[in-house]
């Protein structure tokens, strides 16, 4: 169990070899496949536990307990997956049940407990796999979905060959997954709209580790300067005039609203630049809690509308039971001193002719908050800081969800980050540019925006709540058939495993 979820790790960026996704979930149904329910159980938590240790070990530069803190609390959830594929595991066409119940699991896991963390699901290692194209089907669920299916035909094709059932039945495995990859691949994509010419800017930060924000005036001048920068090669003819500019999470720490020297800042920016700029800043509300925003800043009148975080990160940008915490870990509330407030406005913002959809930072690991942007932008916009992670897996991982998500709704996505991985993809997936961390860099590409929506983006949240009740359901007919076996006096099978149930547990 131990390779199972070594496999799905490694089936993510950095590393990113996405076939390894289905060796992974292959060998977790191989393992629980026929064993008891506390086994399965206790299999399921190692499986989790060797898969999210490592996956999150970003978390250390915030703190060591962070780190196996949450990578514990999201094992635990591999727990009931493990008694849950253990049972369906027992009814016929098994792979389409163990395939819902994981993605109930994943549905599950991003909403409890404090909204959830989506970090790991099986569809975010599929952003540039045969895989991918169903994104626009039906959203990452879908996908995850079709990568367990295709995980447990493998398992099952396993089992066939070595109980010597015939060539036949591993070859209608065979064709199973080579039909899912073809409709990967043959997917249609919404037709785009207009061209636009996006660009990105990337100040950087003085320094790296927990606190690179901690010279604030520093940050917003990088960026300052950047702009200036930007505006000096478009009047030069090295750069095409952009439509629109994107600058990051957090490119202003300081509320321009409350300092009128940020405020002449980045104002002077964007009248250099001459085009609307979405820049983000924390600023305090009109009840005075702090907001992190992307504000609409027009070159001729000045700020405009904005968005605000929905979706902020617990123990980061707001402490959950801080007087517990603060008992129990000393200081550490001290690295959040203030709670952010969630914003409730629409995602979508008007810039000058670009009607953009604004994702914040973890935002875009959240189905409905992405789909809320797509659904009225052109474009998408995903500012973020990244900074406190800095040469981890993070940024990348974070750069393969937006890939997906570009594909998922036929969008290009501009990302700003203040030290990296800043890129503009565009709506296939593709990465058109990217820079590398810890640098200053100016992005500036042509996409066309997105016109029509994606059937995943018209269908909403529906496609998840049916495969997950199809694994749910799956559930509560095989534990009917437990009590009535058993009432009926029949054999226990959880006694005795299948054959070749005992010698995968061991692999």
């Amino acid at each position: 169990m131990v390779v199972s979820g070594l496999a799905q790790y490694f089936a993510v960026p950095p590393y990113g070899f996405w076939p390894l996704s289905l060796v992974g979930v292959a060998l977790f149904v191989l393992a629980v496949r026929g064993v008891r329910w506390r086994r399965a159980a206790r299999l399921g938590l190692v499986g989790g536990l060797s898969f999210f240790v490592p996956l999150l070990v970003w978390l250390t530069p915030v703190h060591v307990v962070a780190w196996l803190a949450l990578a514990g609390v999201q094992a635990l959830f591999f727990v009931p997956l493990g008694v849950g594929v253990a049972l369906v595991a027992r009814l016929p066409y098994a792979p389409v049940w163990i395939a819902g119940v994981w993605v109930l699991q994943e549905l599950a896991r991003g909403r409890f407990p404090l909204d959830g963390f989506t970090w790991g699901r099986l569809a975010f290692s599929q952003s540039d796999s045969p895989f991918t194209g169903l994104a626009a089907i039906g959203g990452a669920p879908l996908v995850s979905f079709v990568v367990a299916f295709a995980g447990a035909l493998l398992a099952y094709g396993r089992l066939a060959w070595r109980q010597d059932r015939g060539r036949g039945v591993v070859a209608g495995f065979a064709a199973g997954a080579v039909a899912l990859t073809v409709c990967g691949l043959v997917v249609p994509r919404a037709s785009g709209g207009d061209e636009k010419t996006v660009a990105v800017i990337q100040g950087n930060v003085p320094q790296r580790g927990l606190n690179p924000l901690g010279q604030r005036k520093a940050v917003l001048g990088n960026h300052v300067r950047q702009m200036h920068r930007l505006a000096a090669d478009v009047r030069a003819g090295r750069l095409e005039r952009p439509d629109l500019v994107v600058l990051p999470e957090n490119s202003s720490d300081i509320d321009p609203f409350g300092d009128s020297d940020a405020y002449a800042a980045i104002d002077g920016g964007v009248r250099d630049l001459g085009v609307p700029t979405l820049v983000g800043a924390v600023v305090r509300n009109a009840e005075g809690g702090p907001e992190n925003r992307a504000i609409v800043w027009d070159p001729r009148t000045g700020p405009g509308t904005h968005y605000a975080k929905r979706h902020l990160v617990p123990f980061g940008e707001y402490m959950p039971f801080r007087s517990v915490v603060s008992l129990a870990f000393g200081d550490y509330t001290a690295l959040v001193p203030r709670d952010l407030v969630p914003g409730t406005r629409s995602p979508v913002l008007r810039l000058g002719e670009t009607n953009v959809g604004a994702v914040y930072c973890f935002e875009i690991a959240y189905d409905a908050l992405v789909r809320d942007a797509a659904a009225g932008g052109e474009v998408l916009a995903v500012l973020t800081n990244n900074a406190t992670y800095g040469g981890t897996p993070q940024p990348e991982q974070q750069l393969a969800m937006t890939r997906l998500r570009a594909v998922e709704h036929a969008r290009p996505i501009a990302i700003a980050a203040t030290s990296g991985i800043s890129a503009i993809i565009d709506a296939d997936g593709r990465i058109l540019d990217r820079s590398t961390e810890f640098t200053a860099d100016i992005e500036v590409r042509r996409v066309r925006a997105g016109a029509d929506a994606t059937l995943a983006t018209r269908l909403g949240g529906a496609p998840e709540w049916v495969l997950a009740a199809l694994g749910a359901g799956a559930i509560a007919v095989a534990l009917a058939r437990e009590i009535a076996r058993r009432r009926g006096g029949g054999e226990d099978r959880d006694a005795a495993p299948e054959e070749g149930a005992e010698e995968a547990e061991r692999s």
